[in-house]
């Protein structure tokens, strides 16, 4: 898988993606949130195989935008896009012990939300496929630097995630999109350059980084949701407790 890995990282996106669509077929789908980079892959992945698998997660929060771009994917490529939404008795635990706003609270319980509404609706998809497709980039946060175009998700069953835009920058990827006249998210002509559940996303301030209006009250500047990086130390401690609150709710719910 190393050298695998390693010759990958010589290819160009297309032939990244070709290789993953045909190594697994069925067995692969993409991953999008329909940001840029995630419409350029959807878009590349159509025109070599039109009957792709997309999915996203409607974590119930997501802004109106969101939903009206999904509808236009679906019309434009033919597709049709798999809907992942988090487990109802999970959210209801959650909003009735913390409220429906508990993210402006602390780190902790914003990475709950997050991992209520996004990473476990994740791992339940995951589970069921060999690989899957982000448009993970190198350039989009420090966090992201070492994102390789093969990787291991040992978060999920050690399935294949393929990032095949991993050393793209983003000036290639708007170049690509508008190239091909990808469709675009709306939110992005208000500023946004990141864009994820309505309540925790806005326009950058500016001299900000692309993530910077992602969850914008934390000081903390490591801006990720959980789905691609687990957050350490005593938040992650934190998160657990909380998770196991839950958990105990919804027993006795049931």
């Amino acid at each position: 898988m190393i050298e695998l890995g390693e010759r990958l990282e010589s290819v160009s996106a297309q032939e990244a993606l070709a290789w993953g669509l045909e190594t697994f077929g069925d067995r692969l789908a993409i991953g999008t949130s329909f940001q840029a980079a995630g419409m350029a892959i959807v878009d590349m992945a159509a025109r070599l195989r039109p009957d792709v698998r997309v999915f996203t997660i409607d974590t119930g929060r997501l802004p109106l935008e969101t939903h009206d771009l999904m509808i236009e994917v679906e019309r434009r490529y033919g597709i049709r896009v798999d809907v992942i939404g988090p487990d109802p008795g999970e959210v209801d635990a959650m909003v009735s012990r913390h409220g429906p706003d508990l993210f402006y609270e602390a780190a902790s319980k914003r990475m709950l939300c997050c991992e209520i509404r996004k990473v476990r609706p994740l791992a339940r998809k995951l589970a069921t496929l060999d690989a899957w497709v982000t448009g993970l980039r190198r350039g989009q946060s420090a966090a992201r630097a070492e994102v390789r175009k093969l990787e291991i998700d040992s978060a999920n069953g050690s399935i294949v995630k393929l990032n095949p835009l991993a050393d793209w920058s983003s000036e290639q990827v708007a170049a690509y999109n508008r190239d091909h006249k990808v469709p675009q998210h709306p939110l992005y002509a208000q500023g946004y350059t990141s864009i994820g559940c309505g309540p925790c996303t806005r326009p950058p301030m500016p001299g900000q980084g692309p993530r910077s209006g992602r969850w914008w009250w934390e000081n903390d500047t490591r801006k990720e949701c959980g789905i691609h990086f687990t957050p350490l130390g005593k938040v992650r401690r934190d998160v657990d407790i909380l998770l196991e609150e839950i958990a105990g709710a919804v027993a006795i719910r049931s």
